[in-house]
């Protein structure tokens, strides 16, 4: 479930204590559809295939594949994929350890990366506003007159987090039902009565604070201005012209094969493979992906292939910067935004990095973008018995092969 796990500015949208939606991000969300990849045919096969580098004997290669090799061992981790790219240059695609016991891991193998759907929305958003079909400081009420304070609210802070809504993820009754019941589909009405049920944190666009219902608001928002289901806008404006043929969207817990994920969080060490993903992003948005569509997605994010040079500019800081007062909310809430590590629409940026970092009880995931250094980092892993739950090991590598490689531009 994809929450943004860990944002370096300490903008970790949830604590690190259960699953993370998403996201976690984010995406990721159609909604009771069986996945459908990007190319929206019916089933799941044949994709293409997501080619493993040559076995590296020297040089960056080497030193990469070592970083991940040592991480996996030392964090008890089951598998760890990676792909790093430089331009259009291929440094190394490479799986390591196992999906399940005697099933090795692959590069074509899935895993949920709910909080980059996040990511894909925001872009959908600018989208329109570069069209002129919406301003990103329209009230919501427009779209959606239901939600508390839709007057007030604007698409701007749904897509960067500053609206006032309470996180359901963090409230102790839905987080106690999500643990009793993994497998339960969580509709948005459902989900969304959580903050409904709060005032806000604060008066909207005057602090920041992650919130998973601020992206689900935002998916039903598209919906409404453009006429069309969430999963489809994301077809059309995203994964198709991205060609991420490798990507399908499913509110409902099944994935495409091999794939199999463990966690801890319950204090068992259990399958969650098929726990269900309903709760973790707006329902359209919910995805998995393979690493190489992963790898894709962070250099087309993160240098705005999908935008205009200004929009893609406002994406990277749309009035978030100097934003955000923890005196003014309780503890853990509300994070400042600096030049340095602040959210975008949608996005992260950490040192100039562009990322999404999705988590989901036991997969954990981070896509990465340097634009100066025409630099992708994509990374994917899964726990094995000895791993902290809930902490995001494919982050932690990343950072490591990010000291390596861009030294002057730490991913933390």
């Amino acid at each position: 479930m994809t929450l943004l796990a860990g944002m370096v500015l300490t903008l970790s949208p949830r604590r690190r204590r259960r699953r993370t939606a998403l996201f976690g991000v984010v995406a990721l969300v159609a909604a009771l559809a069986p996945a459908v990849p990007a190319s929206a045919t019916d089933d799941h096969g044949p994709r293409p295939s997501c080619a493993a580098s040559p076995r590296p004997t020297r040089g960056s290669a080497l030193k990469i594949l070592e970083i991940a090799k040592t991480a996996k061992q030392q964090y008890g981790l089951n598998s760890v994929i990676l792909k790093v790219t430089r331009g259009k240059r291929d440094l190394l695609t490479a799986a390591l350890g196992e999906s399940m016991t005697g099933i090795p891991a692959d590069t074509d193998m899935q895993f949920r990366t709910g909080s980059v759907g996040i990511a894909y929305m925001g872009i959908i958003l600018l989208q329109l506003a570069q069209e002129h079909v919406v301003d990103i400081d329209d009230p919501i009420s427009r779209w959606l007159p239901q939600v508390p304070h839709s007057h007030e609210i604007t698409l701007r802070m749904l897509a960067n987090s500053t609206s006032g809504l309470h996180d359901y993820v963090i409230d102790p009754v839905f987080g106690a039902e999500l643990e009793a019941q993994p497998f339960k589909y969580w509709t948005e009405e459902e989900l969304l009565a959580f903050p409904f049920s709060h005032t806000l944190w604060y008066a909207p666009g005057t602090n920041w604070s992650y919130s998973h219902a601020n992206f689900v608001l935002l998916g039903q928002a598209l919906s409404k201005i453009t006429g069309k289901p969430l999963a489809d806008l994301l077809r059309e404006r995203v994964l198709d012209p991205l060609h991420l043929d490798n990507t399908f969207i499913n509110t409902k817990p099944p994935i495409p094969n091999p794939v199999h994920a463990f966690t801890s969080e319950r204090g068992t060490y259990e399958e969650s493979t098929y726990w269900n993903p309903s709760w973790t992003t707006a329902h359209g948005a919910i995805l998995t992906q393979n690493i190489c569509d992963l790898a894709t997605s962070a250099q087309a994010v993160g240098s705005g292939a999908l935008l205009s040079p200004a929009w893609y500019r406002f994406q990277l800081n749309p009035g978030t910067v100097g934003l955000g007062n923890p005196a003014a909310c309780p503890p853990g809430i509300c994070r400042h935004n600096t030049e340095a590590a602040h959210y975008g629409v949608g996005v992260q940026v950490i040192n100039t990095w562009i990322v999404q970092n999705p988590s989901f009880s036991g997969y954990f995931a981070i896509q990465a973008y340097l634009p100066s250094q025409r630099l992708s980092i994509a990374v994917d892993t899964t726990d094995g018995p000895a791993a902290t739950p809930n902490v995001n090991y494919a982050q932690t590598i990343a950072e490591s092969i990010a000291a390596y490689l861009a030294p002057g531009h730490p991913l933390s």
